[in-house]
């Protein structure tokens, strides 16, 4: 039986956001609500209550070319060969051991998404890229040319001969960290690529001839203007990328700017949702269809979901979004998280330079038949599970089915979430009308309630999409957020 750190749970309801930028949360619970197992269950154990004929999986990299200032993602900078070797290495025995696992059932086993994640996946070279896809194919059985496939990139490491192996092997979204196309920007992230330097890069991308090319930009940059956030939007449709995301800066515990941000809160919130309504807009006049805070998609082309894959939509056909991880995820590497019904789990976290290379070495010395068993984890409950589902599908621009979630788990939201719901609706971040626009805050407030129960859709107004990052943790548990008050950054 597993067994974990104790957590002390209290009762007390949401609380009303201060703040637009609380946290992103794109996976729930966040990783630093997880806590080591002693005896953990075997992965034979864990997979043998799951479906195996929709997994999908995910290998993390954990190296970069260098850090930038906003980073608080599981990654090293300057990895020697040797290391990045012995990591691949790792990640085939782990992957023996897993595939193992999911086949221990009995059960046909199929890959329907694969995603390449980090760090920077391409900081691998061209050789050991390859590797990774042969370990994906030939140990994990995934069919990399057959299913959605996206891998992530860097200006400096989207060479073309590291480009022609994920093209060769079926990748069908390359994702590059842009930032901003202006130097001085960059710079002041802590990104100091110059603009040459991306354009040569996302030339050779579309050369390249991916179906979707996404583009990340950040806004709230210090000194960031309406003016210069355009430049770096125009810049970025001059390419015509299927795909932009739009990425409020956050500034984490131990990251490089910490230490030298000092803008008072109430002005860089001010600044960030200015920023945000001006890029919204801009793109949504470009033709761009918004999905959610800071997806942007070109419709009719491959990168346009039109709501598939999401919890309570009923769409069947399989693609990658946001807010992607549900459970049915096996991750490999140091850092990859996976989701079965009952349990998350992953490797330790760090995000201190010591600490992250410690944990690397660590993984890399693991014996084989330590991998059979999970390490660090947070146990799935029912309310858990229903709060993984709201999270996943209210976020995202089209809202959640009612039926949907009761055809999940037998109840309506707004009868397990009440407190949840009328916070929202007493904001004005819930649609009360199925017009995409709330109503006066006297009469939500009067109205919420009953509303609420009799919508078909539960969806976000555009300004409660505009505070999607508060919105989350509105549903997090207490077990939830006293896991991560109780969290020790290092």
């Amino acid at each position: 039986m597993a067994t974990s750190v104790p957590v002390h749970l209290s009762t007390r309801g949401p609380e009303e956001p201060e703040t637009p930028y609380e946290q992103y949360v794109y996976a729930y619970p966040h990783q630093k609500a997880y806590r080591l197992l002693e005896n953990g269950p075997l992965l034979s154990e864990l997979w043998s209550r799951e479906r195996l004929d929709n997994l999908s999986l995910y290998a993390h990299i954990p190296f970069c070319e260098m850090r930038c200032g906003f980073c608080n993602l599981f990654t090293r900078t300057g990895a020697p060969e040797e290391i990045t070797r012995a990591f691949l290495a790792t990640l085939r025995r782990q992957a023996h051991v897993t595939r193992e696992a999911l086949e221990a059932k009995g059960d046909p086993i199929r890959f329907t998404l694969a995603a390449f994640g980090g760090g920077t996946p391409t900081y691998l070279t061209a050789a050991e890229l390859a590797e990774l896809c042969d370990i994906c194919e030939t140990v994990m059985g995934a069919d990399l040319r057959a299913v959605p496939f996206s891998v992530e990139t860097s200006p400096a490491t989207a060479t073309a001969d590291r480009l022609a192996v994920l093209a060769e092997r079926g990748a069908t979204r390359l994702s590059i960290g842009v930032q901003s196309f202006l130097d001085e920007e960059a710079r002041a992230a802590v990104r100091p690529h110059k603009r040459a330097e991306v354009d040569a890069a996302l030339t050779r991308l579309k050369e390249a001839r991916f179906p979707v090319l996404n583009i990340d930009l950040i806004y709230g940059i210090d000194g960031q203007t309406e003016r210069s956030f355009r430049t770096s939007l125009d810049a970025a449709l001059d390419w015509e990328p299927e795909e932009i995301y739009l990425y409020p800066l956050y500034v984490r515990p131990l990251t490089g700017l910490s230490t030298r941000h000092d803008k008072a809160q109430q002005l860089w919130d001010a600044q960030r949702l200015a920023l945000y309504r001006f890029g919204r807009d801009h793109l949504l006049a470009a033709g761009y269809r918004q999905t959610s805070l800071r997806v942007f998609q070109r419709p009719g082309t491959a990168a346009d979901t039109g709501g598939r894959q999401r919890p309570g939509t009923g769409g069947g056909e399989e693609s990658i979004s946001e807010y992607n991880q549900q459970a049915g995820m096996v991750g490999l590497g140091v850092g990859a998280r996976s989701f079965t019904e009952t349990m998350h789990y992953t490797t330790d976290y760090a995000v201190a330079v010591p600490e992250v290379r410690r944990i690397i070495d660590e993984y890399i010395a693991t014996p084989t038949e330590s991998f059979r068993r999970v390490q660090w984890a947070f146990e799935m409950d029912d309310d858990e599970r229903r709060r993984m589902y709201v999270l996943q599908a209210l976020l995202e621009a089209d809202g959640m089915s009612v039926s949907g979630y009761r055809d999940r788990f037998g109840t309506v939201p707004a009868e397990d979430f009440p407190q949840e719901f009328r916070l929202l609706a007493g904001q004005g971040w819930l649609d009360l009308a199925g017009d995409g626009n709330g109503a006066g805050r006297a009469g939500r407030a009067r109205k919420s309630a009953a509303r609420v129960a009799d919508l078909d859709v539960l969806r976000l107004t555009p300004e409660g999409l505009a505070w999607a990052d508060a919105v989350g943790p509105v549903f997090f548990s207490q077990r939830v957020r006293d896991a991560l008050a109780h969290y020790q950054d290092r």
